[in-house]
């Protein structure tokens, strides 16, 4: 039964553009584009290096488990309109917080590890709890915990152990229920398999012959994947991930709609302390010690990844995706560089120039979704 309106296919409420339109501003495709261009240079230039065989790509994907790590994080927060600069800090000071509590103050592994999350976690609220309350730019915020994380760092174990780097965690965690969750290896039997069918190499001497030589894939790439799986589900399936996007797009509208503005930047801020913390877990049970420079500079390769990755400084835009690509594009040019032959110091000539280029491409995507071009 017709009211006598015409209704016509379209919806006069929802702006129409084209596929092309829609394509560009995917927050992913700057990380798609870096990462094909990203691989089919090193494939032209390395390909015969050893970097693409089963060794090689074990060791760029476990580097780039780590920018990914603390990539999630920092792009959740930055869609939310916030940075943490302290991250970096927080994986050295975790990791000797870790130490001090299993090898200075003889707690069991497990203990150790989970108090420490705890005391990471609240650190993670405290930063948010003081921006939220304040209104200070999270920027000063968190710059002033990085230095504070830091000192605590360095201060802590010459103050308990008289020394920076604190050793002996892989006895204490012999036999722990809890360290294999970060420092073990899976699919151990698979790789013994490759290696027994001649899919990958096996050792030829020694006390190692006959066993593969690589050994399984390190828990470190299976938390990378599984936080970017979990962050992904969030941002794109959950009412909390639609509050995320709200509260970095324009925080004070969200709230006019009831959207927990305030508990959403600081659950996002203990989310991020969390991920540095599996990162500093993940190293402490991989090298077997805990040292106060651990995390230095991550805190900016990590925002580096997620810009990379398609999300906006200004907030309110990204994918968690996208800046899982920025990480893997860190890693497989870090590892890179190396099997090329090329100066490793050019990497930081990389990094900015490849921030300088997304940064110039989010301001044009920006551009394209305000309307203002």
């Amino acid at each position: 039964m017709s009211d006598g309106t015409s209704i016509s296919g379209a919806d006069e409420r929802i702006k129409q553009q084209s596929r092309l339109r829609t394509a560009l501003i995917r927050p992913e495709l700057g990380g798609i584009c870096g990462t094909i261009i990203v691989f089919a240079l090193f494939l032209i230039f390395a390909g015969d290096s050893g970097m693409f065989n089963a060794q090689g790509v074990m060791n760029w994907s476990t580097v780039s488990a780590q920018f990914m790590i603390i990539a999630v994080g920092a792009c959740m927060l930055m869609i939310a309109g916030e940075f943490d600069l302290s991250v970096g800090s927080m994986i050295g000071f975790a990791g000797m917080m870790i130490a001090i509590f299993s090898v200075t103050l003889g707690w069991p592994m497990w203990q150790a590890i989970i108090a420490t999350f705890v005391l990471a976690i609240a650190i993670g609220a405290l930063n948010g709890y003081i921006v939220v309350r304040t209104g200070l730019p999270s920027f000063i915020v968190t710059l002033a915990f990085l230095f504070i994380l830091r000192g605590f760092a360095i201060f802590l174990p010459q103050l308990v152990e008289r020394k920076t780097v604190i050793g002996g965690l892989k006895d204490v965690a012999e036999g722990d229920w809890l360290a294999p969750i970060f420092g073990g290896k899976v699919f151990k039997g698979l790789f013994q398999w490759l290696g027994d069918k001649g899919v990958i190499d096996t050792f030829t001497r020694g006390t190692k012959e006959g066993q593969p030589v690589i050994e399984g894939v390190p828990m470190m790439i299976i938390w990378a994947i599984a936080l970017v799986v979990i962050g992904h589900l969030i941002m794109t399936r959950t009412r909390f991930g639609n509050w995320v996007f709200a509260a970095g797009g324009d925080a004070q509208a969200a709230r006019y709609v009831g959207v927990p503005v305030n508990r959403v930047k600081i659950l996002l801020f203990m989310f991020t302390a969390f991920c540095a913390t599996i990162l500093a877990t993940c190293q402490v049970m991989e090298f077997g010690s805990a040292g106060s420079d651990r995390g230095m500079l991550k805190e900016f390769e990590a925002i580096i990844a997620v810009v990379i990755g398609g999300a906006l400084l200004t907030g309110g835009y990204g994918s968690v995706l996208g800046a899982a690509l920025g990480a893997l594009i860190f890693g497989v040019v870090q590892q890179g560089l190396f099997f090329a032959g090329v100066e490793s110091s050019l990497f930081r000539v990389f990094l900015g120039v490849i921030l300088l280029s997304a940064v110039i491409l989010n301001t044009y995507i920006r551009r394209i979704i305000t309307g203002e071009r």
